[in-house]
């Protein structure tokens, strides 16, 4: 087992639960385009729920299109600078073949980012130590 990432945003970056940094948020590659999104219910290394209530990634979709606006406007404004102001078809399809592009990427990020600023779990360096005294567990 690897060691945990000490910094929060670093364990963000790197998709990995909010509690122990260890556990991955995501069962599968990004690059698999049928299964980017599936999440195990809780964190294999900690036990973290990773769906704190019922509907809780609804939220993401708020961040998914902040991630969305930004991406138009990362394609759009080089494009008009570079281009000199394409028709507006151009502008359409570059941005909607670079947002589906990066889909998956937004998708995983977003829902990283609704856990670790509401998903009410925290970084805790000793977590087995607190699992160990409430469930008496010595397989750790």
């Amino acid at each position: 087992m690897e060691a945990p990432l000490e910094s929060s945003s670093l364990a963000l970056l790197a998709l990995r639960c909010p509690r122990c940094h260890q556990g991955k948020l995501f069962s599968h590659s990004a690059l698999n385009i049928s299964k980017f999104a599936r999440m195990p219910a809780q964190c294999p290394v900690c036990g973290q729920s990773f769906e704190p209530e019922p509907g809780f990634y609804f939220g993401s979709m708020y961040i998914t299109f902040a991630f969305n606006v930004a991406t138009m406007f990362a394609v759009g404004i080089p494009l008009y600078f570079l281009f000199g102001d394409p028709d507006t078809w151009v502008y359409v399809v570059t941005v909607t073949v670079v947002a589906l592009l990066l889909t998956p990427l937004i998708l995983r990020y977003s829902r990283a980012i609704m856990l670790y600023l509401f998903g009410g779990a925290r970084y805790d360096a000793d977590w087995h130590k607190h699992r160990h005294a409430t469930t008496g567990s010595n397989d750790f």
